[in-house]
C-alpha cells in the first residue's frame, strides 16, 4: 500500500478529492476491469492523506484539482512479544481490528513497559472485548496480555444532545455505505463552522471525528455534530456504533517537560494550550495523541512498545529516558 498526501486549503477542497476518486473508481468497478483497489482517503482541515495500492490514478486527480503534493508521516506502533500470535491475538481483540502489529522480541523483557495504551470504544463494544476477564487498575479499566503489555479499555457513551454520535475522547461517528454526497456535506459544514474535523472514507463507510475533548472545550461542536447527523438523516442513513474507536499512547517519565519537548519536536506535534493537560497533537490530525504521566522511579528495561515513523533509510532513536522509535528520512 502506498501513501501520498496533498496540501489542500480546507476540507472542502479535500472532499473534492475524494469525490473525484469516488466517481474514477464507479467507473472502473463498472467495467469490470478492478473490483478492488478503491483507496483509503482521510480528509483533514489542510489536506488529504490517499493510501491506494496504485498512485497513478490519484496523482491524476490531484493535479486537475490544482493540489500540490506535500508532506506527511505516519507515525503507528508496534509491540514485541515472544509469542507473536497469542499477542496479537488479543491486542486485535481489544482494539477491534489488527491496528497495532506484533513482532517477536529477541530477549525476555519481563518488567512493566513505560509506554502504554489506551483504546476508547462503545461500552457494548468494551464489554465484549472484555469477555470473562476482569479489568484492574486505578480506573479499573485495565487489562494485560499474557506478556505483561497493557491496555485502558474504557467505554464509551453516546455524545449528549447528539442521536449518533459518541463520546470515545474524541466525538466520533460512522455511517456504513456512506455516499460522498456526505463527505462533501461534512466539510462544508466543518469550513463554515471553522471546526477540524477528521474524515475518514473507506469502502465500507465513512468515520467522522473531531479532536480529544472538542464538544467540551469548544461549544459549537455540538451544533456541528447535529448539522452532520441531520444531513446523514436526510440520506436516509444510519449510524453504527461498532466500529469506533480512538487510540492514544500514554509515556511514563521522570522529566516530563524533557520527554515531552523531545517528542513534540521529533514528531512536529503541538502541545495541548490547557495547563493541566501533558497531550501533545499531531496537528493535521493524522497520527495519535500522546500525552506523559510522572513515573516515581526508574524502568531501565527497554519497553516492548516502540514508535515507528514511516520513511526510508531507518534508524533507531531514543528520547532523553530511552524510549525508543524508528525513525525515516
Amino acid at each position: 500500500m502506498q501513501t501520498v498526501w496533498y496540501d489542500a486549503p480546507s476540507h472542502t477542497a479535500g472532499a473534492a478529492l475524494a469525490a473525484h476518486l469516488d466517481v474514477r473508481a464507479t467507473g472502473v468497478r463498472a467495467t469490470g476491469v478492478q473490483a478492488a483497489g478503491v483507496p483509503a482517503i482521510d480528509v483533514r482541515a489542510t489536506g488529504v492523506r490517499v493510501r491506494a495500492e496504485d498512485l497513478t490514478v490519484v496523482a491524476a486527480a490531484a493535479r486537475e484539482l490544482g493540489l500540490s503534493e506535500g508532506t506527511a508521516r505516519t507515525l503507528s506502533v508496534q509491540i514485541e512479544a515472544a509469542d507473536p500470535p497469542a499477542i496479537q491475538a488479543f491486542w486485535d481483540l481489544m482494539a477491534g481490528a489488527p491496528i497495532i502489529p506484533v513482532r517477536r522480541l529477541a530477549e525476555l523483557r519481563p518488567l512493566r513497559n513505560r509506554i502504554h495504551v489506551d483504546v476508547v470504544r462503545p461500552r457494548d463494544e468494551v464489554l465484549r472485548a472484555r469477555g470473562k476477564r476482569e479489568p484492574s487498575g486505578p480506573f479499573g479499566v485495565m487489562l494485560a496480555d499474557d506478556e505483561g503489555n497493557e491496555v485502558d479499555l474504557v467505554p464509551g457513551d453516546p455524545l449528549p444532545g447528539t442521536t449518533d454520535w459518541y463520546a470515545l475522547f474524541s466525538p466520533m461517528v460512522h455511517y456504513p455505505n456512506a455516499p460522498r454526497r456526505l463527505v462533501t456535506t461534512a466539510a462544508e459544514l466543518a469550513d463554515a463552522a471553522g471546526i477540524p474535523l477528521q474524515l475518514d472514507v473507506r469502502p465500507e463507510g465513512l468515520t467522522i471525528a473531531g479532536r480529544k475533548d472538542t464538544w467540551e472545550t469548544d461549544p459549537a461542536f455540538l451544533v456541528l455534530a447535529q448539522q452532520i447527523e441531520g444531513a446523514a438523516k436526510d440520506l436516509g442513513l444510519r449510524a453504527d456504533p461498532a466500529p469506533l474507536r480512538f487510540v492514544q499512547f500514554g509515556i511514563d517519565a521522570l522529566d516530563v517537560p524533557a520527554v515531552r519537548a523531545f517528542w513534540t519536536g521529533f514528531l512536529g506535534y503541538e502541545r495541548d494550550s490547557r495547563p493541566d493537560v501533558t497531550d501533545i497533537y499531531d496537528p493535521r490530525d493524522l497520527n495519535p495523541v500522546l500525552f506523559f504521566q510522572q513515573l516515581r522511579e526508574p524502568r531501565p528495561q527497554r519497553n516492548r512498545i516502540r514508535f515507528e515513523l514511516a520513511g526510508r533509510n531507518r534508524c533507531l532513536v531514543t528520547d532523553p529516558e530511552g524510549n525508543e522509535a524508528l525513525a525515516g528520512t
